[in-house]
């Protein structure tokens, strides 16, 4: 599962709840943004990999999909020429192939559904980094402003301007960010029973009716 089997753990994560409580906000600043971008590089690639797997059963599943109608249409040409026995086959190669298909839009979904995570996960890791980034600024703008005035009485103003924004930029943050619950995963099925015969018999009626 890789980083997917951490999507709830990244989704529900505050930035600022880990900070509040740091003794040494700088340093947990350095290390969570460290391990964030560690992350984040590690759901781009496996979202590189999800988009091509993606693609790939995307593709079998069109080519099955043409074969099974395929299988529809020898099967209308062999009833029409007389031959019963090779329309029935025809038709049990077209229900093995419905199976197929089936099977194939099953898994289409859930990697579809996986890339959808992977890019919920990308998007929030980004605006985490973006928030850390923001904070970081506003520490070292506190640590100057604390040098610069040499007592600690005199930089209460500017901790409180340093403060309101990085009050500015959690709101900021916040705003680009709109996590959505998991999308559950589409359950397997099992593969349809096929009646050969009443598939035959359909096709007769719809030959008919042509």
């Amino acid at each position: 599962m890789g980083m997917l089997s951490r999507f709830k753990d990244i989704m529900a994560s505050r930035v600022g709840d880990v900070f509040d409580k740091a003794d040494q906000p700088e340093k947990v600043v350095r290390e969570t943004l460290r391990t964030l971008t560690l992350d984040l590089g590690k759901v781009k690639s496996e979202t590189a990999s999800l988009l091509e797997e993606e693609k790939r059963i995307k593709r079998a599943l069109n080519e099955c999909r043409s074969n099974r109608d395929k299988m529809e249409r020898y099967a209308r040409r062999a009833l029409e020429g007389g031959h019963e026995d090779d329309a029935r086959a025809y038709l049990e190669k077209k229900a093995a192939l419905t199976a197929q298909v089936s099977e194939l839009e099953t898994s289409y979904k859930q990697v579809s559904a996986q890339a959808v995570q992977m890019k919920q996960m990308q998007d929030k890791l980004i605006s985490d980094i973006g928030e850390l980034e923001a904070r970081s600024y506003t520490l070292k703008a506190k640590m100057t402003a604390a040098k610069v005035k040499g007592e600690i009485g005199a930089t209460h103003t500017v901790f409180e301007q340093a403060d309101r924004a990085l009050f500015e930029a959690e709101a900021l943050a916040e705003l680009r960010s709109d996590p959505l619950d998991a999308i559950e995963e589409q359950p397997e099925t099992g593969k349809p029973e096929v009646d050969i015969d009443a598939d035959l018999e359909a096709l007769k009626e719809r030959m008919k009716k042509n």
